[in-house]
């Protein structure tokens, strides 16, 4: 190799200062541009990477890598054992005590009565009502969930026959679906799984047909989102709630309708992610149908699926195919203010954002991401689509708009003030 080449941070063992500024040149950064994303003197990072400083702590290297948009720890340690998913958003401070109740299942015979299946469900009616009412959601479901997992196991171990017994099994399964809603996007992959198939698990016990489908639109995102390898599990999973479902749909509440409308819509954007622009907007198309045989007014508390949120779907469909023109036109068309619940919009908003993104509207996008976190502050700062273009624009060579994405990125916690 040439003694002028860049080093490979890979071959050798490296430095972390020395690492920081091999990946920094590699974006075409200069130190002062790293400087002013960390909050940082030029001279603090030239004394990290000449390593007259020794590596900063961990919440500093996390914004290193933020800033340098390495997806993960390793890359920029280069410790194995730092593999962290920097798509990832940050860990929630009350993700600890969830986990644990997620983790510590009950033993020994309650010192009360165990709460009834119809209280539970009273309870999760609340949870349900302030995750989409808060702008602080998960803050607020996270300090409801670990009561409610724990009674709600309590619940299923001492039902007393089996028709509270799958009741009891009902309500956990929704708990564990309120459960993958906080735990979504936090850095712990396992868990998430490890809920999502607990839910699955009691919805078949519970016997319930709008269990079941809840459990399985969660469980076909899981494979969903976890990449290309998982696309045909998250099939599958679909086509067999569908199969299950659409025997019931003659006679189905709103509740059956609308969950078998939203896996629809999950095998759309299934099909977006492979590519499959026919399959994505058909299944859209039979979603949107199956919506509008709901009441204009219905939402379903779980997947949101209802009229209002089919024009944020079609926004999902476009920017999942790569259309930004596509994305942009059916921005125009969909209504974020007729989406009633706060996380729900902001969501749209980024896919919006994305869409503008695209479609080589930086400007725009960020104006958009403006409106998500004005929504849902918890919203925006756990998604790594909305953390990539702040963070992208933070670095623009245009002097307003790099300014406008640093702001937002210091309100959301992603950069130093």
């Amino acid at each position: 190799m040439s003694a002028h080449a860049t080093p490979d941070p890979y071959a050798n063992p490296l430095a972390f200062g020395q690492r920081m500024q091999i990946l920094r040149e590699r974006r075409g950064m200069t130190r002062q541009v790293l400087a002013g994303l960390l909050g940082k003197s030029v001279d603090w990072v030239k004394s990290v990477e000449s390593g007259r400083m020794q590596a900063p702590g961990i919440e500093t290297v996390y914004r290193v890598a933020e800033a340098l948009r390495v997806r993960e720890l390793a890359e920029l340690t280069g410790h194995g054992e730092y593999k962290v998913d920097l798509f990832l958003g940050p860990g929630h401070p009350r993700l600890a005590a969830v986990r644990s109740a997620i983790e510590t299942r009950p033993l020994g015979t309650p010192t009360g009565a165990p709460p009834r299946p119809e209280h539970l469900a009273a309870r999760l009616a609340v949870a349900w009502q302030a995750r989409h009412q808060s702008p602080t959601h998960r803050d607020k479901i996270g300090a409801l969930l670990p009561d409610l997992i724990r009674d709600a196991q309590l619940t299923v171990k001492h039902a007393e026959g089996p028709v509270q017994w799958r009741a009891a099994q009902a309500v956990l399964a929704e708990t564990y679906a309120l459960a993958q809603f906080f735990l979504a996007y936090q850095p712990d992959p396992t868990l998430l799984w490890r809920v999502a198939e607990r839910g699955m698990v009691a919805a078949e016990q519970s016997d319930d047909p709008h269990a079941i489908g809840i459990s399985s639109w969660l469980l076909a995102q899981a494979h969903r989102d976890t990449g290309p390898s998982h696309y045909d599990q998250a099939d599958d999973i679909t086509a067999q709630a569908l199969e299950y479902l659409t025997p019931l749909l003659p006679d189905a509440t709103d509740d059956i309708l609308a969950i078998a409308g939203a896996l629809q819509f999950e095998a759309g954007y299934t099909a977006a992610r492979r590519g499959a622009t026919a399959t994505a907007w058909r299944r859209w198309d039979t979603a949107r149908e199956m919506a509008e045989r709901l009441p204009e007014s219905y939402y379903h508390p779980v997947t949101s699926f209802s009229q209002a949120i089919m024009g944020a779907h079609a926004v999902t469909v476009a920017v999942e195919l790569h259309h930004g023109p596509e994305s942009v036109r059916q921005a125009a068309h969909a209504d974020a203010a007729t989406i009633p619940s706060r996380p729900r919009r902001a969501r749209h908003r980024i896919e919006e954002a994305r869409g503008y993104q695209l479609d080589g509207q930086p400007d725009v996008a960020l104006a958009t991401l403006e409106k998500a976190h004005a929504a849902a502050p918890e919203t925006i700062r756990y998604n790594g689509y909305a953390r990539a273009i702040i963070l992208e624009q933070a670095e623009s060579k245009v002097t307003h708009r790099r300014r406008r994405a640093s702001e937002l990125a210091v309100e959301m916690g992603l950069l130093a003030a």
